[in-house]
């Protein structure tokens, strides 16, 4: 009953581990883009933030610190509750 046991909260470890992997692997993507189209931000916290989020939902970031917005759609029409541009 113990190896039963012991054996199962091994296999979940490792299971969690590679979706932790997974889930990070993404994120990396989103920072660096980010971190790009932020850098000559006012707010840069504000601009990662923002960003961080547009990515998640798009996949995708435009390139350089303003406007090409045309090069990801989801990521230009992406909307605040107030109607304007979510993603800087």
């Amino acid at each position: 009953m113990k190896l039963a046991l012991v054996t199962f909260l091994l296999v979940s470890l490792v299971v969690t581990s590679t979706f932790f992997e997974v889930s990070m692997a993404g994120s990396d993507f989103c920072d660096s883009k980010c971190a790009v189209r932020c850098s000559k931000a006012g707010r840069e916290d504000r601009c990662l933030k923002y960003c961080g989020i547009c990515c998640d939902k798009c996949h995708c970031v435009p390139s350089g610190t303003y406007g090409h917005k045309d090069e990801c759609p989801c990521y230009r029409d992406l909307k605040n509750s107030k109607g304007k541009p979510k993603c800087p």
